[in-house]
């Protein structure tokens, strides 16, 4: 959206934002010549104007999979504020020492990895294990884009890492599964793992309705409720911005106002938006 509106619920002080993607600009640094998509270039400038708007402090810029291995874009964007910005990378299998130290003296603290399906990039699970167990002496986490019908099949996998883990978009259990689906009950379970984070983000990306009204995707609150109960200490929030390849473009001030529905005790609030992002990301 062009012209989010300004949130009426106010972010609490030292508020983070864990998942943004900067895009371009194109003329400076490139797309993979191999992508499934060609967004619109889309600024550090521009997010840090939406994220006066919105009250938020710091930020966790996350590769966009249009750059590819080439993470310059996302390393300039965290260098306007190395102070409190971070990053979560992607890399391959067989990333160089160099490279990884490199990385993290520029604020990365993570990688990713698309297990879903459409995109057709899933990884060697043994290959991840063995990169894991390189990535914990740097304190770093795994995160984790997957399809909600492999949340239980990877489990194990998950479970068995040396590493925290993070699945991002809630899970992408879509709201029309029910409460009682088997994916939403894997992904309780994966939170419930002291290992396990998820991010309420995207909840546009699940929700079973299109924008309306002044609270958007409504239908998406009993499963945030579920997922802060089941772990208070260990749920992400995240804009999503500037939410790639999804059915319509939400309005981000809108989103903001989402949260106060998550939750009727402003100390999960406190935990979801500043303790548990400062936690995981604010490492040296």
């Amino acid at each position: 959206m062009l012209n989010p509106s300004r949130p009426t619920f106010q972010l609490p002080k030292g508020a983070w934002d864990t998942h943004v993607h900067v895009y371009g600009p194109a003329a400076r640094f490139p797309f993979a010549h191999v992508r499934t998509y060609t967004p619109d270039d889309a600024s550090a400038e521009t997010l840090q104007a939406l994220h006066r708007l919105l009250g938020v402090e710091h930020v966790v810029f996350v590769q966009a999979t249009v750059h590819g291995f080439d993470n310059s874009a996302m390393l300039d964007a965290i260098a306007r504020n190395a102070e409190k910005n971070r990053g979560i990378a992607l890399v391959p299998l067989d990333v160089s020492t160099a490279e990884l130290e490199k990385l993290h003296a520029g604020g990365v603290r993570g990688v990713r990895f698309n297990f879903a399906r459409h995109l057709g990039q899933v990884p060697d699970s043994g290959a991840l294990s063995r990169l894991a167990e390189r990535l914990a002496p740097l304190g770093w986490h795994l995160q984790f884009y997957m399809d909600s019908a492999d949340l239980a099949v990877h489990r194990p996998f998950l479970e068995n890492l040396p590493v925290p883990f993070v699945i991002d978009h809630f899970g992408r259990v879509m709201v029309e599964q029910g409460q009682d689906s088997p994916a939403l009950e894997a992904l309780l379970a994966l939170v419930k793992n002291e290992h396990g984070w998820v991010k309420i983000s995207g909840p546009e990306r699940i929700s079973a309705t299109l924008s309306t009204g002044d609270v958007p995707y409504v239908d998406v609150v009993p499963t945030a409720r579920r997922l802060l109960e089941a772990a208070p200490h260990r749920v992400l929030w995240g804009s999503d911005w500037p939410h790639p390849n999804v059915r319509e473009i939400p309005n981000d001030g809108k989103l903001v106002d989402l949260l106060p529905h998550y939750t009727d005790d402003p100390a999960v609030l406190q935990r979801l938006l500043v303790d548990n992002p400062r936690r995981l990301y604010a490492t040296a």
